[in-house]
C-alpha cells in the first residue's frame, strides 16, 4: 500500500487564500458571516427538534398580538399596556397609529429575546450570536428611524417648515467629508491634544520606535518619593487619563504631590506590523520603567495600568515577580482583564472564524483600522452610539455639542498586525494568561506569583471589561487586592474627579492570603461611599509610600528632555 503524505500549502496558495479571505472581509465589512450562519444554523436545528419551546413561543406570540388588539381597541392618547421603553418617551408615541407601532416593535423585539434564549442544544457562543444579531436587525427597523413613522419627527417638521430636514442633510454633509478627509468630526475643533486636552506640563524623557515616555512637572515643593508609572491602553491614545484640566487624573495626582509618568504609545503604520506583544513588554514596559528608575533611582514604582495597558502591566507585573525583580510598590489595574472566559460583549466579535478574516486583512495593511474596532463598539450599543444619534442630527436637526471625552474618543488609533492577532488569540480565544500559559521571555507567567498590593478597579456598567470579569483576580493571586467598583462605564467611570455629580463606589480590602471571596459575598460586604473614587485611590497610594521628598529633576542624569509634553506620537493620525 502506498502512503500517502498530507501536503502542506504551497506560499502561492496561502497568498491566494489570504487574498481571497481578506477581500471577502472586506466584502462583509469585517465581520465574519460564516459565524452568523453557524449561529442561526444551530438555532434553527434544535428549534426544530424542540416542539415545547416552539409550543411556547407560539403561545407568547398569541398573547403579545392580543395585548395589541386590545391596545388598538382603546382611545387615541391612552397610555397602551405592555413593555415600556425610553425610545418612546415622549407622549406623541401614545398617539394613533404610533402607540400600536412603537408596541408592535416591542413585543416583536421581546418575542426574539425569548426565542433566542435557552433553546436546548444551541451552543452558548451561537446563542448569544443569534440573540445579538436579531436584536441588531430589530433596532435598524425601529419605528423612531424614519421620518414617516417618528411622530416627533413629524411635528418637528411640520412646526419648522422641514427646516429640520435641510439642518440635518447640512450636518450629514459635513459628517461624509470629515470621514472622507480623514479629519476630526466637525466640533472637535475646541480640544487640540497639548492646548486644551493633554495639556498637564511635562517633558517627553524617552522615545523609540513604539512609545514615548513623558515626566510631568511637580507643582508641589515636595514629593512622595515613588514614581507613578501609567500604561494606558493603545487601541486609543492616552490623554483619556489626561484629558481637560478640570477632569485629568494625571493632573490630580501631580497636584497631589506625586511624580507621575505616562506612556504615550505611537500610532502605528504598515511598517510596524510585525510588533507584537513581547514588543509592547520590551519597548513599552520595560524601556519606560527602566528610564523611570534611572530618574529617581533606588525607589519603587507604583505601577497602574487602564484597559489593555492595565492587561500588560499584569503580565509583565508576573514576569517579573517571576524573575525576583522587586522594582515594583504597587500594581494598580483600572478596567483591565487578566481572565477572559467571560470578556464582556467583545466576544460576540472573536471566534476563529472572525479573527481569521482580520489576519486576512491585517496581512494586507499590516494593522487593524480604527474605524473597524469603533464599527464594533457602536453595534454593541446601537441605540446609544448609533440609531440615538442620527434620528437626533440627521432627521430632527439637533447636533449635539462636542465635548472633550467625545473629541477624545474620535481620536482612535490602528493595532500592529502581530500584536492584535497575538491578543486575540492567546488572551480572548485561549485564556493563556488565567491559565499560566502566557510565555515571557519563552517561559510561562503566572499571576498566582505576585505579592506586591494591587488596587484594582471595575466599572458597573462597563461592557468592554465587565466588572465581574476584573474582579476574577481575586482567584489568580494571594497578592493583598483593594477592589473598587465605580458608576459610570468602561471610560467614563474613569473621568471621577472630585465634584463629579452622581459618582459613588463601593471598595474592599481582601488581605494578602486572605479567604478567596465571590462576587456577591464582596457586593454583601464592601462599604459604599458617595463621590469620586480618585480620592480613595490616592489615600490607598500615600499609605503605600514614604515621606515627601524634593522632586526629581525632568529627566534625571538621562541627558537633556527631548521635547514639550504630549510629544509627537499623540499628534499621529
Amino acid at each position: 500500500m502506498v502512503e500517502h503524505k498530507a501536503e502542506v500549502p504551497s506560499s502561492s496558495s496561502q497568498q491566494l487564500d489570504q487574498a481571497v479571505r481578506a477581500a471577502w472581509a472586506r466584502r462583509w465589512m469585517s465581520v465574519s458571516p460564516h459565524s452568523q450562519l453557524l449561529a442561526w444554523t444551530d438555532w434553527v436545528c434544535n428549534l426544530a427538534i424542540s416542539p415545547g419551546m416552539r409550543s411556547d413561543l407560539a403561545r407568547l406570540a398569541l398573547e403579545e398580538w392580543a395585548q395589541l388588539y386590545h391596545a388598538a381597541l382603546q382611545p387615541s392618547g391612552s397610555q397602551t399596556h405592555g413593555i415600556a421603553d425610553r425610545r418612546f418617551k415622549d407622549p406623541a408615541w401614545r398617539q394613533w397609529p404610533f402607540n400600536l407601532m412603537s408596541q408592535a416593535f416591542l413585543v416583536q423585539q421581546h418575542w426574539w429575546q425569548a426565542a433566542t434564549q435557552g433553546v436546548p442544544g444551541v451552543e452558548k457562543h451561537h446563542e448569544r450570536l443569534a440573540a445579538f444579531w436579531a436584536k441588531q436587525w430589530l433596532e435598524l427597523l425601529a419605528p423612531g428611524n424614519f421620518l414617516a413613522t417618528n411622530p416627533v419627527v413629524l411635528e418637528r417638521t411640520a412646526r419648522e417648515g422641514g427646516l429640520n430636514l435641510l439642518r440635518g442633510f447640512q450636518y450629514l454633509m459635513d459628517d461624509v467629508q470629515a470621514l472622507l478627509a480623514h479629519r476630526p468630526p466637525p466640533g472637535a475643533e475646541p480640544f487640540q491634544p497639548g492646548r486644551d486636552v493633554a495639556a498637564t506640563p511635562g517633558k517627553v524623557v524617552l522615545r523609540n520606535r513604539l512609545m514615548e515616555l513623558i515626566q510631568y512637572a511637580p507643582t508641589t515643593g515636595k514629593v512622595h518619593p515613588e514614581p507613578i508609572l501609567i500604561v494606558p491602553a493603545w487601541i486609543m491614545k492616552y490623554y483619556i487619563l489626561d484629558l481637560s484640566p478640570h477632569n485629568s487624573l494625571i493632573k490630580y495626582l501631580v497636584d497631589q504631590g506625586h511624580t507621575v509618568f505616562c506612556i504615550s504609545w505611537k500610532n502605528p503604520d504598515a511598517a510596524d506590523r510585525d510588533l507584537g506583544m513581547d514588543e509592547y513588554i520590551d519597548l513599552g514596559w520595560r524601556a519606560a520603567l527602566d528610564a523611570v528608575v534611572s530618574i529617581v533611582p533606588g525607589r519603587r514604582v507604583h505601577a497602574t495600568g487602564y484597559c489593555l495597558g492595565g492587561t500588560l502591566l499584569a503580565i509583565a507585573a508576573a514576569a517579573m515577580a517571576r524573575d525576583g525583580d522587586e522594582r515594583l510598590a504597587s500594581v494598580s489595574l483600572f478596567a483591565a482583564q487578566t481572565d477572559f472566559t467571560e470578556p464582556g460583549e467583545l466576544a460576540l466579535f472573536i471566534d476563529q472564524s472572525q479573527i481569521g478574516l482580520l489576519e486576512a486583512q491585517m496581512a494586507q495593511t499590516g494593522y487593524l483600522r480604527a474605524d473597524q474596532m469603533a464599527g464594533a463598539f457602536q453595534m454593541l450599543r446601537s441605540y446609544d452610539l448609533l440609531w440615538s444619534r442620527l434620528v437626533n442630527q440627521y432627521l430632527l436637526g439637533e447636533r449635539a455639542p462636542v465635548n472633550d471625552l467625545m473629541a477624545w474618543n474620535a481620536d482612535a488609533t490602528r493595532m500592529p498586525a502581530r500584536m492584535h492577532a497575538q491578543y486575540l488569540r492567546r488572551l480572548f480565544l485561549n485564556n493563556d494568561l488565567s491559565e499560566n500559559r502566557y510565555p515571557v521571555d519563552g517561559r510561562a507567567v503566572l499571576l498566582g506569583n505576585l505579592r506586591v498590593p494591587i488596587f484594582c478597579l471595575g466599572t458597573v456598567s462597563d461592557h468592554i471589561a465587565p466588572w465581574q470579569s476584573v474582579f476574577k483576580l481575586h482567584h489568580q493571586t494571594p497578592a493583598e487586592i483593594s477592589f473598587l467598583l465605580t458608576s459610570g462605564g468602561h471610560n467614563a467611570g474613569i473621568l471621577s474627579e472630585p465634584g463629579h455629580p452622581r459618582r459613588s463606589y463601593q471598595l474592599l480590602t481582601r488581605a494578602a492570603h486572605g479567604p478567596d471571596i465571590g462576587v456577591q459575598q464582596w457586593l454583601e460586604k464592601a462599604a459604599w461611599h458617595d463621590g469620586s473614587w480618585w480620592p480613595a485611590w490616592l489615600a490607598w497610594l500615600k499609605a503605600r509610600s514614604g515621606a515627601a521628598v524634593a522632586p526629581p529633576r525632568m529627566g534625571g542624569k538621562r541627558g537633556k528632555p527631548l521635547e514639550d509634553a504630549p510629544g509627537r506620537y499623540v499628534h499621529e493620525h
